[in-house]
């Protein structure tokens, strides 16, 4: 079931904002393109205005100029033409060039590049009535309405007074030589189209981050999908168990190269084999390195008796081992005394063999907690 808006109290994760924004769910800000294109256009109008008009006044002019020789041709004025055009032509390209690149510009300086076709593509759930109806009464909406209608009243406050104010100057431009009251004119029109950039960029500068926040609602997650989006990252459980058991498997396997390098190695007698290993100076406790079931206990047996590693059998001590002690860790501490014990017996055992000591007895039978077993009747009763 989709949570409601009410529900979406969330910030949205960096999962979500990339789906987003691969299906061109951006934030963007139509008013700082407006103030890119207007603003834009209106600075190359000014910058390229006197190489235009010098242009066209000299293909103006050229095109005024006749002879005897040129009115014997009667394709001159189709070539004229074209010639008027191509330079009117120009000029419009050029202009068009610019106001494009910058409505690209201000486009992308909001949201960013985002390379996506998915927002062309028709929706044919948007011809639904019902809920075009409901989005008319949206926050974005509402907020789209206060916004445009600031500009349209701010715009219609300034123009009016800057009319107002300068219908006196106008009027007395009849008056005026023509070249001055050109210059005039361009003057005031100028004036007039920057107190509008003013209003646009005062619009732009509050519309950037209102969009960016409007985004942001859009993007908050419920609890509800916040779940979902974390199982849906962790994978599916089973998976994830299988996967688990997998890595465990392959441990185990590569741990039988340890095996070498044991002190001595348990079993149990036929189903389990643990390898320990002890070394006073750089480890806490003793560690498993190696341990395996079936099969693999069977290699680790072999292998320990090639490199003359001692074999033990101690069915308790090597079940509570296999089940409760990690690869290269230190065995739990519940099991600190008996595999001392084991241990204490692989020395003596080991310097009888080198001759520096007698043969020690049967080896021992440590005592391990009954919880710590997992055939112990006791863990049974528990479980």
């Amino acid at each position: 079931m989709e949570s409601s808006s009410q529900d979406r109290n969330l910030p949205a994760s960096q999962r979500k904002l990339k789906k987003a924004r691969d299906d061109g769910q951006v934030a963007r800000s139509r008013d700082l393109a407006n103030l890119a294109v207007v603003g834009g256009g209106a600075a190359t109008l000014l910058v390229l205005a006197p190489w235009m008009f010098d242009h066209l006044r000299a293909q103006m002019g050229r095109q005024l100029r006749f002879d005897a020789h040129l009115l014997q041709d009667p394709l001159v004025m189709l070539h004229r033409l074209g010639d008027m055009t191509a330079a009117g032509l120009g000029s419009s390209v050029v202009l068009a060039l610019v106001i494009a690149l910058l409505a690209v510009v201000g486009t992308v300086a909001t949201g960013g590049w985002v390379l996506s076709v998915k927002p062309i593509i028709p929706d044919l759930s948007r011809l639904n009535p019902i809920s075009g109806f409901g989005r008319l009464f949206s926050k974005e909406k509402f907020t789209e309405v206060l916004k445009m209608s600031f500009i349209a009243a701010m715009l219609l406050w300034i123009g009016f007074g800057y009319l107002s104010s300068g219908m006196d100057t106008l009027g007395a431009l009849v008056r005026q030589p023509s070249a001055q009251a050109v210059g005039l004119l361009a003057d005031w029109v100028v004036q007039g189209m920057a107190l509008m950039l003013l209003v646009l960029l005062v619009v732009a500068m509050v519309d950037v981050p209102l969009q960016n926040f409007l985004h942001k609602s859009r993007m908050k997650m419920s609890h509800q999908e916040m779940r979902q989006e974390n199982k849906e990252s962790e994978g599916n459980p089973q998976m994830k168990g299988r996967l688990r058991q997998r890595q465990r498997d392959i441990a185990l396997g590569n741990s039988v190269r340890a095996v070498p390098k044991a002190d001595f190695v348990l079993m149990n007698p036929t189903h389990y084999a643990v390898a320990l290993r002890y070394d006073d100076q750089a480890m806490a406790a003793p560690r498993v390195v190696a341990k395996g079931a079936d099969l693999l206990a069977f290699k680790i047996r072999d292998l320990a008796k090639e490199y003359d590693v001692p074999v033990l059998q101690s069915p308790v001590l090597a079940r509570a081992l296999y089940a409760h002690a990690e690869l290269d860790r230190d065995i739990p501490t519940s099991l600190y005394t008996a595999v001392a014990q084991v241990l204490a017996y692989v020395y003596r055992l080991k310097a009888a063999l080198r001759g520096d000591g007698p043969m020690p007895p049967d080896a021992p039978t440590p005592f391990v907690p009954p919880e710590l077993d997992p055939q112990s009747d006791v863990l049974a009763a528990a479980v």
